[in-house]
C-alpha cells in the first residue's frame, strides 16, 4: 500500500540542472519528515537534504547552495531542484519518509558526466 516513486533522473554535462520528484501514497504525508539520499559506487547512502513536516530544511554542506528540496503536501510530492551539477554528485538517489516507520522508493540514477 505505501509507495513512493522516484523520476526525474538522468544524465547530465557539468554544471547542468536536474529536478527529481518523489510520489507518494499510503502515508500520511503532511505530518512526515521527507529526505532525498544518495549512494554512490563503494559508498555508504548518506543524507543529501531533508524537510520536516513544518518545512524546515537541512542540507549536506556539499550540497548547499545547489540543491534545493521542497514538498507540496496537495500532489504528496517531494522535490530535490539540482544546479550547478558536478561529477562527485553521481550517485542512485533515493527518496525517503520518516515518521514512526521508514520507508524507500526504488531510486533514480543521477550521471554527472561532460
Amino acid at each position: 500500500q505505501v509507495q513512493l516513486v522516484e523520476s526525474g533522473g538522468g544524465l547530465v554535462q557539468p554544471g547542468g540542472s536536474l529536478r527529481l520528484s518523489c510520489v507518494t501514497s499510503g502515508i500520511a504525508f503532511d505530518i512526515n519528515t521527507m529526505g532525498w539520499y544518495r549512494q554512490a559506487p563503494g559508498k555508504q547512502r548518506e543524507l543529501v537534504a531533508a524537510i520536516t513536516s513544518s518545512f524546515s530544511t537541512n542540507y549536506a554542506d556539499s550540497v548547499k547552495g545547489r540543491f534545493t528540496i521542497s514538498r507540496d503536501n496537495r500532489k504528496n510530492t517531494v522535490y530535490l531542484q539540482m544546479n550547478s551539477l558536478k561529477p562527485e554528485d553521481t550517485a542512485v538517489y533515493y527518496c525517503n519518509a520518516r515518521r514512526w516507520n521508514t520507508f524507500w522508493g526504488q531510486g533514480t540514477q543521477v550521471t554527472v558526466s561532460s
